[in-house]
């Protein structure tokens, strides 16, 4: 197996509208496609699904406590950080953590409408590595 690398992430979210105002209006990512219960979107290098399928509120807290995805990250410039995060700050936004510094860059960890964790980070593997070291 050749694998070539990241293609994209598929997040499942409960109000298709609700998560493009977030991801589109709020993220700035590019809608590329909309059908009737997903929506594919571009930011940068990365290729986002939102796929729609609403989620009783038993079920949510039962997926929270399984194996998987822990957060999806996002590489941000390190320039553009500060106004990023003061953006995320400053709106209704749920903050899990930060802005703080992880390595050689900085990341703040939130919350989109459906309580995925998301991060804006400013490094790479290779800075993460150096410091681990």
């Amino acid at each position: 197996m050749n694998v070539q690398g990241f293609s994209h992430v598929t997040i499942r979210v409960s109000n298709l509208e609700r998560s493009l105002d977030f991801y589109c209006g709020f993220l700035g990512m590019t809608l590329k496609h909309k059908g009737r219960t997903d929506a594919y979107l571009e930011w940068g290098n990365a290729w986002v699904c939102l796929l729609e399928r609403p989620v009783a509120e038993a079920d949510r807290e039962a997926r929270s406590r399984q194996p998987g995805v822990d957060h999806v990250a996002f590489h941000i410039r390190e320039e553009d950080f500060p106004e990023a995060a003061e953006k995320i700050r400053r709106s209704d936004t749920v903050v899990v953590r930060g802005p703080v510094r992880r390595g050689k860059g900085w990341s703040i960890n939130f919350l989109d409408p459906d309580g995925t964790e998301l991060e804006l980070h400013t490094s790479n593997l290779q800075e993460r590595l150096e410091v681990w070291k």
